[in-house]
């Protein structure tokens, strides 16, 4: 296969090269030689007036722009989103006018590991929706599992430092990972769906994908709802265990992007079913969870999931750095209809993500071809990096006669009614209810595998104190799923019994 590529590549080299356009430097002006630089005799130092030389090599050095410190890992892929549903009645995004196409640019990644790592290494999988609708774009920036490990903003460093490579050894370490998920207990629901089949998917088009956070969606007259967003793949959910990851490793760390590349090409486009789920503001306390809580699903016998329309990738990018990489997401992005929850994690998200941004890729980079609405931008920022607007207006600041003014009504923030003071303190925890629901939904299989994967990470923990209090958070969850992984990692069943008998659900 590889030769039969080379070959394809060869030969489309050389039709390119008979038909294309003269080679030029950055001023547009011809080059004259690309192959010698320019010196001063024939055996001559190289002279510094050799434009050529010199632009090719300053511009090699800045090739790079900062690595995302999450989801470096990517692959992104156009396609469109079809609105199938009338929910007029909750929401006046129009997107979700029935029959209603908007354009989507989707990009996958891992959110750990850095550029150029196996996409075979178990992780969370980055599921970053970008909609270029008609009035404005709208980020849905969610991963391929319906939960997240932590619930608060101020602790995502925190994870995010304990996952990476030790500082010392640049190396990933269990005993770092599990040293800080022992003090985040309700992070058992989130272990044990990256633990299963969710952890390694086996293509990017077999995973679901999920805003995780709940948002509100507001009428025509501000009344809300609140909405969890959840997009099923049609193509059904596959993963691997860590056997098949190690297999499959050896034979192509590449194979979430080249399967979803490959399918695109042949014309087998992917799709998602996005469904969504409603919760009534009057009822937010009425249940034994808090459903603004990350790290919590919503059951499905409470909160029924409905369609509202389907989502079809059909198109690769034509260059990576410009398209995928240069693609930036942030839930700050959102449009008329649709606002953040009160979610903790959530509401620092959308600060973090759009200054992550302004770091990479600079103040202007939603002007970037990739990140450009559909629609005209009209305001007032100005200059800046690599600006390229075409502002003609010397009114650039508002209110004027002469410069826009806000919309309408319909954009401005819903009235949500508050209470309470201001403090720094948890809500309903709930830590290993659902953890045990979803692994009891496992088959025996799903369940040996989650055993399997996840006793080679935490049996390479060294702290006796550290893995038995992991083990007592999966016992408190099931029973069986607690001695099961106890007995997989050689830990004392009795201590692990006895520390779930002090937890609190």
């Amino acid at each position: 296969m590889f030769k039969r590529t080379l070959l394809v590549a060869m030969l489309g080299m050389s039709i390119s090269v008979a038909q294309a356009a003269p080679l030029t430097k950055d001023n547009g002006a011809p080059v004259g030689d690309n192959q010698n630089s320019t010196t001063a005799g024939k055996n001559g130092s190289v002279l510094l007036q050799d434009v050529q030389l010199i632009q090719k090599l300053q511009r090699f050095a800045r090739e790079r722009i900062p690595e995302r410190v999450v989801h470096a890992r990517g692959t992104g892929a156009y396609g469109e989103f079809v609105a199938t549903k009338d929910i007029s009645n909750l929401t006046i995004a129009s997107m979700f006018k029935t029959g209603t196409k908007t354009p989507v640019f989707l990009r996958f990644s891992t959110v750990i590991h850095p550029q150029g790592s196996p996409e075979t290494l178990r992780d969370p999988h980055g599921f970053a929706v970008k909609f270029y609708t008609k009035e404005g774009n709208w980020d849905l920036v969610g991963i391929n599992a319906p939960v997240f490990f932590i619930r608060d903003a101020i602790k995502f460093p925190d994870f995010i430092h304990a996952m990476k490579p030790s500082p010392i050894t640049n190396v990933q370490d269990a005993n770092r990972v599990f040293d800080f998920l022992q003090s985040q207990p309700w992070s058992t629901n989130m272990i044990t769906y990256i633990y299963s089949k969710f952890g390694v998917p086996t293509s990017y088009r077999e995973q679901d994908g999920f805003g995780v956070h709940a948002y509100k969606f507001y009428d025509e007259n501000g009344d809300y709802q609140y909405v969890k967003f959840n997009f099923r793949s049609q193509q059904g959910v596959k993963g691997l265990n860590v056997k098949e990851a190690a297999e499959q490793q050896g034979k192509d760390f590449n194979h979430l992007t080249n399967d979803l590349y490959q399918n695109i090409d042949a014309g087998k486009y992917p799709k998602w079913d996005l469904y969504i789920q409603v919760l009534d503001p009057e009822n937010l306390d009425s249940y034994d969870f808090d459903p603004l809580d990350p790290t919590k699903i919503w059951p499905e016998k409470l909160f029924p999931e409905f369609k509202v329309g389907t989502l079809t990738l059909n198109r690769n990018p034509k260059n990576v750095f410009q398209e995928t990489e240069q693609s930036a997401f942030a839930p700050a992005n959102i449009v008329p209809g649709i606002e953040p929850s009160e979610d903790r994690l959530l509401q620092g998200r959308v600060f973090s993500y759009s200054d992550t941004q302004m770091y990479r890729l600079g103040a202007n980079h939603q002007q970037l071809a990739v990140n450009r609405p559909l629609v005209d931008v009209n305001n007032n920022n100005q200059d800046g990096t690599m600006n390229l607007g075409m502002s003609s207006s010397d009114v650039n600041y508002e209110p004027s006669r002469k410069a826009p003014k806000p919309a309408t009504e319909k954009a401005r923030a819903v009235k949500t009614p508050l209470v309470g003071t201001v403090m720094q303190e948890g809500k309903k925890e709930q830590n290993f209810k659902q953890a045990g629901e979803l692994y009891r939904s496992f088959t025996e299989k799903e369940i040996s595998d989650l055993i399997m994967n996840l006793a080679t990470d935490l049996g390479a923990v060294k702290d006796s104190e550290t893995k038995h209090i992991m083990l007592s958070y999966f016992y408190k969850a099931d029973a069986d799923y607690g001695t099961r992984i106890t007995k997989a990692v050689n830990g004392n069943l009795v201590t692990v019994k006895a520390k779930a008998e002090q937890l609190k659900d």
